[in-house]
């Protein structure tokens, strides 16, 4: 996978939030001034998590993975946010439940092959309670870059 943008000016550590829809608001409006998303990626991930919701409850931690169609996308990057406190997320596949989020990985990909790859990744380290341990108590942004880049086998784009 390569030209992946992600650094630590994409990592929102304590994210302040009180329902899913605000937590994409801020990503996404985060995203949009780095000018890595086009301004119709808002209400495209909106819309789409609506319809698919992403929360995924693993043990302990549970995460979203939000995205949507790359022709929202300027950049290939994948933005985190460790939330201050958990916020409720449809679960996937079963938008009728909803699992109280902590994680949010918002993927935004040019190319449904790399969205693909990157979501098997990303399952990997869904399953790993210590990794999702660490990533919520981690306050050193370099580290969680580190970590997140070795264990989804990211070419790292851009600095700051």
């Amino acid at each position: 996978m390569s030209d992946i943008f992600f650094n630590e000016s994409v990592i929102l550590l304590d994210l302040e939030a009180k329902t899913s829809k605000e937590v994409l608001t801020l990503m996404s409006k985060h995203l949009n001034e780095k000018r890595l998303i086009k301004d119709s990626y808002l209400e495209a991930v909106v819309s789409r998590e609506k319809e698919f919701p992403t929360g995924l409850p693993t043990k302990g931690i549970s995460v979203a993975i939000p995205h949507t169609d790359a022709e929202h996308v300027k950049q290939k990057t994948i933005s985190l946010a460790i939330l201050k406190d958990p916020v409720e997320f449809g679960v996937m596949g079963d938008p009728h439940q909803t699992t109280p989020v902590k994680l949010v990985f918002m993927l935004a990909m040019d190319e449904a092959d790399a969205q693909l790859n990157l979501l098997q990744n990303l399952m990997k380290v869904f399953q790993d309670e210590e990794m999702l341990q660490f990533l919520v108590s981690e306050k050193d942004k370099s580290k969680i870059v580190n970590v997140l880049k070795e264990n989804l086998d990211l070419t790292i784009q851009g600095g700051d």
